[in-house]
C-alpha cells in the first residue's frame, strides 16, 4: 500500500470516528453469542449442495447460471454476468443492489467508486477484501442503473440463495434499500431497517446504507460505522 493509499485510508476511518483497529486475526473466529434478533421472512433454504467444496459448488452455479436468458435484462445492453467474488468460506457475505457501469465492464461486484468505499469500509473492521463474499441480487446491469424490476428478481434472486447456502456466511451485509427489502421482503425504507438484526437463513441479516448513498451523503458514514461495529462484535471482534 503506498503512503498516499495509507493516508486516503486513516482520513476515512477518521471520518467515521475510528479510534484503534484491532490487527490480530484471533476475532475472526465465528461468536458463539448471539443476541435477540427480528424474524425476516426469508424463502426457505433450498438443498445445500454439499457434493463438493464451496469454491467448486460457487463454480457449478456459475456454470449453471451460464450466459444467462432468463429475464429480458440480456437483451437491453448488458455486457456480462457478475456473479460474485471473495472468500468461499466467508463467515462476512455483502449483498447489494444490481451491477453498475464499472461492474458490467470488469465482471466483478464493486469495483467502482462505490467499490472502492466498501473495500474501505470492509478494511475498517480489520478484514481484506479477500476474507468476504460479495454478490448482488441482480447479476446483469440494468439499462441506466435503474431499479430492478419483479420478474427480473424471480429469475435471479435462486442463485443469490444458492450462494448464501453455498458460502453459509454468520453474517450478511446488505447494503442498500432495494437489497434490503429484497432479502426481507418489505417495503419498510432502509431508514427503519438498518440498525436491526435479522434471522435470515442461516445468518444474520444487517441492513446499511449503499456505499454510493455515503458518496452522496457522507453524514451517514458514522451511522453505517456503528452498523460495522456490530458486525465485528457478532463475529467476535469486541
Amino acid at each position: 500500500m503506498s503512503r498516499d493509499d495509507l493516508e486516503g485510508h486513516l482520513e476515512f476511518f477518521g471520518e467515521l470516528g475510528v479510534d484503534g483497529l484491532r490487527l490480530d486475526a484471533e476475532w475472526r473466529g465465528r461468536a458463539a453469542d448471539r443476541r435477540e434478533f427480528a424474524d425476516a421472512a426469508a424463502p426457505p433454504a433450498a438443498p445445500v449442495e454439499r457434493s463438493a467444496s464451496p469454491a467448486a459448488t460457487l463454480v457449478a452455479i456459475r456454470a449453471d447460471l451460464g450466459d444467462c436468458t432468463r429475464c429480458k435484462l440480456h437483451g437491453l445492453g448488458r455486457r456480462q454476468i457478475v456473479f460474485g467474488v471473495g472468500n468461499p468460506d466467508a463467515d462476512l457475505m455483502f449483498v447489494g443492489e444490481a451491477p453498475g457501469a464499472d461492474e458490467d465492464i470488469q465482471g466483478e461486484p464493486f469495483v467502482g467508486r462505490a467499490g472502492q468505499l466498501l473495500t474501505k469500509i470492509i478494511e475498517a473492521i480489520g478484514l481484506r477484501r479477500e476474507d468476504v463474499y460479495i454478490a448482488n441480487v441482480i447479476k446483469c446491469r440494468p439499462p441506466g442503473n435503474r431499479n430492478p424490476e419483479p420478474d427480473e428478481v424471480g429469475q435471479c434472486e435462486p442463485f443469490l440463495f444458492r450462494q448464501i447456502d453455498t458460502v453459509r456466511p454468520k453474517v450478511i451485509v446488505a447494503l442498500g434499500k432495494f437489497a434490503a427489502q429484497s432479502l426481507l421482503r418489505t417495503t419498510d425504507p432502509i431508514t427503519k431497517l438498518r440498525g436491526r438484526e435479522y434471522r435470515y437463513r442461516e445468518a444474520i441479516l444487517m441492513p446499511t446504507y449503499h456505499p454510493a448513498y455515503l458518496l452522496r451523503t457522507p453524514s451517514a458514514k458514522r451511522q453505517v460505522w456503528d452498523d460495522m461495529r456490530r458486525v465485528r462484535a457478532i463475529l467476535g471482534g469486541e
